[in-house]
């Protein structure tokens, strides 16, 4: 099973780069050099878009390997195949990580027990149904990077295909 993806590298201090690229390549198990640029919604950090392609199951392992930076702000997508969804990760420093399942179109899929579960704390007056749901949706992730992913228009991508 193969399948495509980008990494979103949306922000990093300068010295953390090279450990970005490792990791990245560790994960990828060929050498990663990263094209870097200044990141203007964060002065002082980077930013970076790696295109991939390669066995589904390596966006989970990028982000495993990118998520326990605490200055670091990237996503991971993977688009679904015939045989497996898509996959999208979000991290940032205050909320940590997110993970979704997509569709062929990119909708987040949420599952029917996740939906139950909000519900019923809902139905039970332990949290806000709206809240719940729009924090299902990875909302706080989006609303926190939109000013990192805008910054990034025009951005160059770099493509590596046939990625162990």
């Amino acid at each position: 099973m193969t399948t495509r993806g980008v990494l979103y590298v949306h922000s990093a201090p300068r010295a953390l780069c090279p450990h970005v690229e490792w990791a990245v390549a560790g994960v990828l198990g060929t050498r990663v050099s990263l094209d870097w640029i200044r990141q203007p919604a964060a002065p002082g950090t980077w930013r970076s878009e790696f295109s991939w392609q390669g066995q589904a199951g390596i966006a989970s392992k990028l982000a495993s390997a990118l998520r326990g930076w605490q200055l670091l702000r990237f996503e991971v997508t993977a688009e679904p195949g015939a045989s497996h969804e898509g996959e999208r990760y979000s991290c940032t420093p205050d909320l940590g990580i997110f993970h979704a399942v997509t569709g062929i179109h990119g909708d987040i899929l949420i599952p029917e027990d996740r939906l139950r579960a909000a519900l019923q704390r809902s139905q039970r007056g332990e949290t806000d149904l709206a809240s719940d749901l729009a924090r299902l949706l990875g909302k706080p992730w989006d609303d926190e990077l939109e000013p990192f992913r805008y910054a990034g228009e025009g951005a160059p991508v770099r493509w590596l295909h046939q990625v162990v």
